[in-house]
């Protein structure tokens, strides 16, 4: 086949779109390790906490003295419901309140003996929140969360960083493409004088 000069949008855009679909695939699966390593701190310290209040430690004798003001902190924060889902204790605070769980979180945990979600009680705050039940002498749920601030910020830095890099492979790729045109079509050409 013969590349001629309308022939390269007819290869260029095929290409360009499996590399939009490789700069995507990449995109997601990081940002979506990014969001799943989020919850790993919280888990560790909520299924420490819900075993040893399974094992008959007091929700009492936690200490939830020191307050986070979750707008502000990316400090772990502490909320225990019992098992009707009244707030027991807790460390987080939204403008010198605790805040409300949305409808169904407690009961999903119930249900399945975890909840993991992404939490967004004001517009522009999120939290990884990782919520666990637990069993014994009392009975109730453990959530255990925090900011989502940083690990948005590197998710918004990834972002850029792949439709970068896009960019320069579309350029790259359309370069190629055309200094190969004409680099072959010299070649050929000389080759046919001769």
């Amino acid at each position: 086949m013969k590349l001629s000069m309308p022939h390269i949008p007819k290869l260029f855009i095929p290409l360009a779109f499996v590399m939009a679909m490789s700069m995507g695939l990449v995109y997601v699966v990081v940002q979506q390790n990014f969001r799943a390593n989020a919850n790993d701190p919280q888990i560790q310290l909520v299924e420490d906490l819900v075993e040893q209040l399974s094992a008959g430690r007091t929700v009492e004798s936690i200490n939830t003295s020191a307050g986070v003001d979750m707008a502000q902190s990316l400090s772990l924060f502490l909320f225990i419901y019992d098992e009707t889902g009244k707030m027991v204790v807790g460390t987080g605070k939204l403008d010198g309140q605790y805040p409300t769980l949305p409808d169904g979180v407690l009961e999903r945990a119930k249900e399945v003996g975890e909840n993991r979600i992404t939490w967004e009680p004001q517009s522009g705050l999120r939290f990884a929140l990782v919520i666990i039940p637990f069993s014994g002498d009392q009975s109730g749920f453990v959530a255990i969360g925090r900011s989502l601030r940083e690990v948005e910020q590197r998710i918004d830095m990834l972002g850029l960083q792949v439709l970068v890099v896009w960019l320069i492979g579309l350029l790259g790729l359309f370069i190629l493409m055309v200094g190969g045109k004409i680099i072959f079509s010299r070649y050929f050409s000389s080759k046919q004088i001769v």
